[in-house]
């Protein structure tokens, strides 16, 4: 019953702002190249269906390819930290720098680097700088908070350093570790989406571009379908994430069984 109502909360609220939306367009007949209304936005969706859903896949691709490379990059730099403290010092403020760095300024000089015809790999790129520093500090935050005196047990035991990374710091890890995913797998799709737009040109294919292209035609209604499936990819990529947190923690993590109950 918790669940259903779950669900139910936003669908009401979802349906009561669209149909207000409906309404007030109507009544003051506000022009479609302004803000077309909810309806206008579905026909424009199902005429343009096989363009904007061929646009989609491209941005969910490239996205993934990104986020995992970052994951990949974030979670073997996080392991290096944990296990030395010259390495942690020497690297991590160049991790610091990169997320401080604001992407839409160096986003149009990895374009250029990476090449036009090319336009994927650095779209993905890009989406992947910008997932890695929360994927980053959440591993290596994970990994230092394993349990002292199970680190302590495991050195009594005369355990390796290998062997204590697997069986304590990995495991103390992971539920943070999940959490700086589903940050990173949200952003990684913004980079994305901001990387299109700064390469403004069709050799891009993803959602980001049918935005530009439809606002160029001032085709308002389009324009708004490609945002409404790029919020629907964003809510995608979450739900992925939070099933997978949720897969991995309810069986033993104490946020997981909360949730649950």
């Amino acid at each position: 019953m918790k669940r259903a109502l779950d669900l139910a909360f936003p669908l009401f609220v979802a349906i009561a702002v669209l149909t207000a939306w409906e309404i007030i367009v109507a009544a003051k007949q506000i022009p479609p190249y302004i803000l077309p209304s909810p309806s206008a936005i579905l026909a424009a969706l199902a005429a343009n269906w096989a363009t904007l859903s061929a646009s989609m896949l491209v941005t969910i691709r490239v996205t993934l390819q990104g986020f995992a490379g970052a994951c990949l990059v974030a979670i073997a730099l996080a392991v290096l930290f944990s296990q030395s403290r010259p390495a942690e010092r020497a690297l991590y403020p160049y991790a610091v720098i990169l997320q401080v760095t604001p992407m839409v300024a160096i986003a149009p000089l990895i374009l250029i680097w990476v090449g036009f015809e090319h336009i994927d790999r650095a779209l993905a790129l890009i989406a992947g700088m910008i997932a890695f520093f929360p994927i980053l500090s959440n591993a290596v935050q994970g990994l230092k908070s394993a349990d002292f005196n199970l680190l302590d047990l495991t050195r009594l035991y005369g355990a390796t350093r290998w062997q204590t990374l697997v069986k304590v710091q990995m495991p103390s890890a992971l539920p943070a570790l999940l959490t700086g995913m589903k940050v990173g797998g949200v952003i990684a799709l913004i980079g994305e989406v901001t990387a299109e737009f700064a390469a403004g040109s069709g050799t891009a294919s993803g959602l980001a571009w049918r935005i530009v292209e439809s606002g160029n035609r001032l085709e308002i209604a389009t324009l708004f379908a490609a945002l409404a499936l790029l919020a629907l990819t964003g809510i995608l990529f979450f739900a992925a994430l939070s099933l997978l947190e949720w897969a991995l923690l309810h069986r033993w993590h104490e946020s997981a069984i909360r949730r649950e109950a």
